[in-house]
């Protein structure tokens, strides 16, 4: 079976740390169909030439084509209109996605993961083709963006109309119905972790091997440093954490837009916060393997994959109310659940379960499979969708 996956969230040469959830699930589809990818990058006329918008610049020198994870993946220069986006990026991304239509013809299912623009563009392109497709859903494409006005017209016209669509947790599932899809249509196929990378590990030997130290508790986060992933509550409330215990540490695990407040607070805090910024996925393991405890206070979520990494290594989880981080924490043994853009309650909850004792083999069997079980799961439906259609 020849598969062409279309999609925003994919890595490459440039931003090889990039979405790395889509390149392990995909990773493992491709050892089970023949898998190409049309990544999609943003695309602004004289960007190189001025630098603006920045990551369109950096970009632009990426060559047609690249093996990325052992996957044959053309780019798609995305045409994109600064300060207008959401409203004309269909229209846009539908012209862009044109020069590759021998490619799908070649392909027997279009396979799109994001839904707005990426898997609305997929549906109407695979349509306009006569192929099949399917549409994978992830989590802040519908807790965020199909609340925008122009995105979720879109989505309630053409979502419903695509042969099958995947979601990551039963709450997305519940917000593709209210945007009309069949529930028949849905499917849910949970993403995977690298096991082999993430299991139980002695927290001293990860300790030392990071040259941090055996002493106190270690909170780590790992994310985007910006205001949605809940860091300015997490850092309020790990202020209300050190005042009662002053032996706990807190590593934020990534970059964004508030690097320059996050190493601002690093240079005072004397070693208690630690900012190593963003970290391959064998280090980021590493340091899961380090703490005590693990958390992620987020305003918009769907199923956080450093989530099930932080289960499959054993390791409690402290999370916001928001989309699949309840799903994920079901299971008492596994987690705490507060309130999102609480600070107060954040900073109860994280002395609570570093006050509590944890059952390490309980987590990781509260925790999710491999990513060889949710590609073979995803395979599955898309076998099952193109054989609908013959």
């Amino acid at each position: 079976m020849r598969v062409l996956a279309i999609t925003k969230i994919f890595p490459n040469s440039l931003e090889p740390l990039s979405s790395p959830f889509n390149r392990q699930q995909f990773g493992e589809l491709a050892k089970l169909c023949d898998l190409t990818v049309l990544a999609a990058i943003p695309y602004v006329p004289l960007a190189q030439r001025t630098g603006l918008p920045e990551r369109a610049a950096k970009l632009a020198v990426l060559p047609e084509r690249e093996v990325v994870a052992g996957i044959e993946t053309h780019y798609v220069r995305q045409l994109y209109v600064p300060r207008v986006g959401i409203p004309v990026a269909l229209p846009l991304y539908l012209a862009s996605l044109w020069p590759f239509r021998t490619l799908a013809k070649q392909s027997d299912i279009v396979l799109g993961t994001w839904a707005y623009p990426d898997g609305c563009a997929a549906t109407v392109f695979a349509r306009s083709l006569g192929k099949p497709s399917v549409v994978k859903v992830h989590g802040s494409d519908l807790n965020v963006v199909a609340k925008m006005p122009a995105a979720r017209s879109y989505m309630r016209r053409i979502l419903p109309r695509t042969d099958a669509l995947v979601s990551v947790a039963r709450p997305l599932s519940q917000l593709l119905e209210g945007l009309g899809a069949r529930p028949g249509s849905i499917h849910l196929v949970r993403n995977g972790v690298d096991t082999s990378l993430f299991r139980p590990r002695d927290r001293g030997a990860c300790r030392d091997e990071l040259g941090i130290g055996r002493e106190g508790s270690l909170i780590v986060f790992c994310g985007r440093l910006e205001p949605q992933k809940g860091l300015a509550e997490l850092l309020a409330a790990f202020d209300q954490v050190r005042a009662v215990r002053s032996d706990v540490r807190l590593a934020l695990l990534g970059d964004g837009v508030s690097r320059d407040e996050v190493r601002e607070r690093v240079s005072r805090m004397n070693g208690a916060l630690i900012a190593p910024g963003a970290r391959p996925l064998r280090e980021i393991a590493t340091w899961v393997g380090a703490c005590d405890l693990f958390t992620l206070p987020s305003h918009n979520e769907g199923t956080p994959n450093v989530v099930l990494e932080a289960l499959a290594s054993g390791r409690p989880v402290v999370g916001s109310d928001v989309g699949g981080i309840p799903d994920c924490l079901a299971d008492p043994c596994s987690g705490l659940v507060v309130p999102a853009r609480d600070a107060g309650a954040l900073a109860r909850a994280l002395l609570e379960a570093l006050d509590r004792t944890w059952d390490p083999d309980a987590i990781v069997r509260a925790g999710p499979g491999s990513w060889k079980e949710s590609a073979r799961a995803l395979h599955d439906v898309l076998v099952s969708t193109v054989n609908a259609r013959r």
